[in-house]
């Protein structure tokens, strides 16, 4: 049985209003019970890794998985790593600012988990999960899907998980497009035109649907440059996110931040060696 038991995490400092609290997962006991806010021994602050790893769902299912679906026990097992190792599963908001800190300011491990494109299982099946257990999520949304598109969320899907004070609702562009195929068939200038619109009408529906800024984005494919870069910049995007790279550390560049992504079959081991572990970019599939 998967149990969480809630404790008031830590608000960072630079976490905005409304936005998820800082929360901290410890193991507690044996059947994967979480605890918010839990101690760090100091053997584990000593071990701490570095670079924050930034995972990255798509879709979930209760048992079935796919190249991009993780099972409902695939999903709590690797909560239940990250408790055992003494994790605390933070908002993403709250990681860019501790990447941009100074010094550490978390004497623990820390995590942000995400999810992109807005499938309906994320709140069907992800979203009872985190509200047990009292873990902030961020989903990468292009809204064009939304309220229209059969396997995506509604509105009211999205205005009820932001209620909650878990989940934060940020950019995925307008409607996802390939920006390495769209610049191949358009003018340069038709082309910047595309990429302002897509980045800036994501941005304008978003606040406008949930009532609350939206400074984050995550690339549809993972693809970036520097015009993609420039033109986020613009649009008032603060920080953006790549699909892959491994866990983020301070100096990446703040418009292609890496993540990580996560399958059914990243558990155990396999799911330790990949937060820790630097790669090579690739794609979305």
């Amino acid at each position: 049985m998967f149990k969480a038991v809630w404790a008031e995490g830590r608000r960072s400092a630079r976490t905005k209003p409304g936005r998820p609290s800082f929360i901290g997962l410890a193991g507690v006991a044996a059947g994967a019970v979480l605890a918010m806010g839990g101690l760090v021994s100091p053997s584990a602050a000593a071990d701490r890794p570095t670079g924050i790893p930034i995972l990255v769902y798509h879709r979930f299912d209760p048992a079935v998985a796919g190249s991009t679906t993780v099972t409902v026990a695939a999903f709590e097992a690797q909560l239940t790593w990250l408790a055992k190792h003494d994790y605390q599963v933070v908002p993403l908001h709250s990681a860019v600012a501790e990447l941009n800190a100074a010094e550490p300011r978390s004497k623990a491990p820390v995590a942000v988990i995400t999810a992109d494109d807005g499938h309906k299982s994320v709140y069907t099946v992800l979203f009872p999960i985190i509200r047990r257990a009292h873990i902030p999520v961020t989903l990468f949304i292009y809204p064009s899907a939304i309220s229209n598109a059969p396997y995506a969320l509604t509105w009211a899907e999205l205005q009820e998980m932001q209620a909650s004070g878990l989940v934060d609702v940020e950019s995925h562009t307008y409607w996802h497009p390939n920006f390495k195929v769209e610049r191949r068939r358009r003018t340069t200038a038709d082309y910047a035109a595309f990429v302002d619109n897509q980045l800036s009408r994501s941005k304008t529906v978003l606040e406008k649907k949930l009532g609350r800024s939206v400074d984050l984005l995550a690339w549809p494919y993972g693809i970036v440059d520097a015009d993609l870069e420039a033109a986020a910049k613009r649009d008032g995007y603060g920080a953006a996110f790549a699909y892959a790279g491994g866990p983020a550390a301070a100096g990446d560049d703040q418009l292609a931040l890496p993540r990580i992504p996560v399958s059914d079959a990243d558990r155990g081991e396999r799911f330790g060696v990949m937060l820790g572990t630097r790669t090579r970019a690739r794609l979305e599939p």
